[in-house]
C-alpha cells in the first residue's frame, strides 16, 4: 500500500494511508537540515510525561532488587577467575 493512487493525467495525489493514525515517531524538524522551520511548535512538546512517583518502600524495593542483580554477577564472575585460577594450578601448569 503506497497511499497514493494515480490521476487521470497521471499525476499522483497525497493521500493518507488508511494504518495511518496521525501520531509523530520521531521529530524530524531538526537544526541544520534544509527544511528546518525555526518556529515551527513541536507536536506533543506541551504534553510532559511525569515519571511515576515511587513510595519509600517502593524505592527500597529497587533499590535491593538492583543490589541483588548486582552481588550475583559479581560473585558469578568471581567464581570463575577463582576456577580457572584453580585450573591453572592444578592442572595445566603441573
Amino acid at each position: 500500500m503506497t497511499g497514493k493512487k494515480p490521476e487521470k493525467d497521471g499525476r499522483k495525489t497525497d493521500k493518507i494511508p488508511d494504518w495511518d493514525d496521525g501520531r509523530t515517531i520521531a521529530e524530524m524538524n531538526v537544526e541544520g537540515t534544509s527544511w528546518y522551520v525555526p518556529g515551527k511548535k513541536v507536536h506533543g512538546a506541551e504534553e510532559k510525561k511525569r515519571e511515576p512517583v515511587l513510595t519509600p518502600q517502593e524505592s527500597r524495593y529497587y533499590t535491593w532488587g538492583a543490589l541483588k542483580a548486582a552481588l550475583l554477577v559479581t560473585g558469578v564472575m568471581c567464581a570463575g577467575i577463582a576456577l580457572f585460577l584453580l585450573f591453572c594450578q592444578f592442572i595445566w601448569f603441573k
